[in-house]
Parts: C-alpha cells; structure tokens; sequence
C-alpha cells in the first residue's frame, strides 16, 4: 500500500512518545498514518511498544508527547469511552454475571440507543459472528472460541469506524487461533471496518494484515505490506523476526549498485543485495530463506551462487523435510524441502554443494 498522505489518514501519531519515569522512553517519536478501512497490525516482541502505542490509541494511556488524530481530530483529550472505538482484548473481558445479549447491550445502552434499535443491533453483530443462537448463554456455559467471537460482536455492535485488538487469539489453540484469524480477515473485509491489531505472533500478522508496522525498542523498525516485509527486510532485527532466516556473516569487498560482493569469515566470496550497508569494509550479515535453498543442480537457477554443505540433520516434519547444515562456519543453516514421492533422502555427514539466486541473499546490517 502507498504511503498515506495527511489528507487521507483516518489515524494519525504525530511526534508521539511514551515515557512511564520521565527518563526512558517506550515508544519514541512515533510517526504512522493509515487510512480509513485498513487492517493494520502492530508486530514485535514484549516491550517493543507495541501495545502501549494501542492503548495509547485507546484512551487508556496518555501521551507524554505529541499528537494523536481520529478522522482528523485530536483526541488526545478525549476520554476512552467518547472516542468511539471497539475494543477486543485477549482475556475477552465479558461480564460474567450478564448474558450474552446484556454483554452486548451493554455499549449500547451507554450511548443512549433505545431498546428496539438496541436489540436489532444485537442480533446484527451475533449473525455476523454465526452466534445468533446463543442471546441467552452466559460466559462461563461458552468455550473460548465462542467467548472470542462474542466479544467481537460487543466490539462491533454499536458499528465503530474504528476496532482495536490486542493479541485477541493468545488464548486459543493454534487450530482454533488460525481459524479465527481467517474469520476476523473476512469479516474485516465484508464490513470494511479500520482495524488495528497487536500480536508478537508473525503468522498472524502476515496472514491478516494489509500492512504491518514491526516494532523494536520503541521504534517502527519497518512499516510495510506483509510479502515486503518477508521478501525485503530493511535490516537484520525485521529479517530475523519476519520467518526463519540464515545468517553468514563476513566483510563488504565490494558494492556496485545493486549487486554486492561478500567475502564470509571462512574465506568463500558471494553475491548478495546490499540492504543496509554503505562501504567496503564493512561487517554484514547475509540472510538468507531456508525455501530459498537448493540442492539440485536443475531446481538452481543459472546465476545461482553455489557452495559447499555439510548435512547435520534432517528432520521429517510432515509436509516439508528440513535439513539442517553446516555452510561457511554456520552450524544452523536450514534447507527446506517439499515432502514429495520423488524427493531425494539426504543423510547426516553427506557432503553436498547448495546454492541460491543471488537475489535471495541480502547483505544486512550487522545484529
């Protein structure tokens, strides 16, 4: 997605920080618009930001400093409960005394909607989540997955422009976790509701997002669509955190445009894409994709960079082999496989050659 101009953002951070001591800062000078309708999710790991940016969004933290904007209104000042938006959080925070008809009543009775319109509403947002027949349940007589989708509904009923979630399917099994993450995208796009979603889980993010900002120590380390951010990382914190990823490192010997030449700490030379790297001479971490790894020679493509491999293991994980290897001083280079009939059984201690589009091998900055 295009950058978004001041014109067509619906949510805006100008110069915003975050500070709990007054001397260190959670969230540092935070600059990020997006525009009405997106689904845009907030990746990183514990204590990068990311849910004190949410909350902050939310009314239930303040600023220290700068500006937040909704539809081009500061709302800085404004009290959580006037901002008008819904709110999804992991532990599903329902009323376990009310029905679930009276958990969604609930947000609507606080902003004066009669008892006619209040039930057509609630019968709205319980279709929408395929829980029409449970009106009358209690939270405790629901599994978690219901329990998710009910407080979904509440978060949907009085029809916000604007939905936060944070890390909402924490608490389910990864099963039920992947199907509601493909439940939330369609619903998300049938009602094109602008939605901003917290999770340290990468899958999530990729699977669900338009676009997605990965945080790091308070700072947007990289703000992109999801294949952006897997294909091109800015640098080496996003590579290691987007997927699995091989790292060689070595020394810049020499940059020519978009082609650069690595000499790796065991002496072997290879092309990679300069990413983060600016001189010769300079310490670099190359990464590469283990699905972007090869080993035979007619899967390799012509400009294929190739180099010696030792196998150390190969575990069988269903739909794919991977194979871990020895590479240019790497212990832990990976290689996957598709499982397929005709797929060749390497073997530990099997001398191999793999090899790579130079593409495929970016020269990072350092970690």
């Amino acid at each position: 997605m295009a950058e978004v101009s001041g014109r067509d953002a619906f949510v805006e951070f100008e110069h915003v920080q975050k500070s709990y001591d007054g001397i260190s800062l959670v969230v540092k000078d935070l600059n990020l618009t997006m525009p009405k309708g997106e689904f845009l999710t907030m990746l990183g790991p514990s204590g990068s930001g990311k849910t004190t940016c949410l909350m902050m969004l939310a009314g239930f933290e303040t600023a220290t400093h700068g500006e937040i904007r909704l539809a081009g209104r500061p709302i800085n000042q404004v009290p959580p409960h006037r901002r008008g938006i819904g709110m999804v959080f992991q532990n599903y925070a329902l009323f376990p005394h009310m029905t679930v008809g009276e958990n969604l009543a609930f947000p609507l009775e606080v902003r004066g909607i009669g008892k006619d319109e209040r039930e057509v509403k609630i019968r709205r947002a319980l279709d929408m989540v395929q829980m029409g027949g449970f009106v009358s349940r209690r939270p405790a007589q629901l599994s978690g997955g219901q329990q998710q989708r009910i407080a979904l509904a509440r978060a949907l009923v009085f029809d916000p422009e604007l939905v936060l979630m944070d890390e909402p399917l924490g608490a389910l099994d990864k099963q039920l976790r992947e199907h509601m993450q493909f439940e939330i995208k369609a619903l998300h796009e049938r009602l094109g509701v602008t939605v901003v979603y917290v999770t340290h889980d990468q899958g999530e993010a990729l699977t669900m997002s338009d676009r997605v900002a990965v945080f790091n120590d308070g700072v947007i380390q990289q703000l992109d669509r999801p294949d952006e951010l897997y294909e091109r990382p800015k640098n080496s914190f996003v590579a290691q955190f987007i997927g699995e990823n091989n790292k060689l490192s070595g020394t810049i010997e020499k940059l020519e445009g978009s082609r650069a030449l690595v000499r790796l700490s065991t002496g072997e030379v290879i092309d990679a894409t300069p990413v983060n790297v600016r001189e010769t001479g300079q310490k670099t971490l190359v990464s590469i994709r283990p699905e972007r790894v090869e080993f035979k020679p007619e899967m390799m493509p012509k400009d294929a960079h190739t180099i010696e491999a030792e196998v150390r293991e190969l575990i069988y994980m269903g739909d794919i082999l991977r194979a871990r290897l020895k590479v240019a001083g790497s212990e832990d280079f990976v290689m996957k496989m598709r499982n397929t009939l005709n797929q060749t059984r390497l073997q530990p201690g099997q001398r191999i050659k793999v090899g790579w589009h130079p593409a495929d091998a970016r020269a990072l900055d350092p970690v």
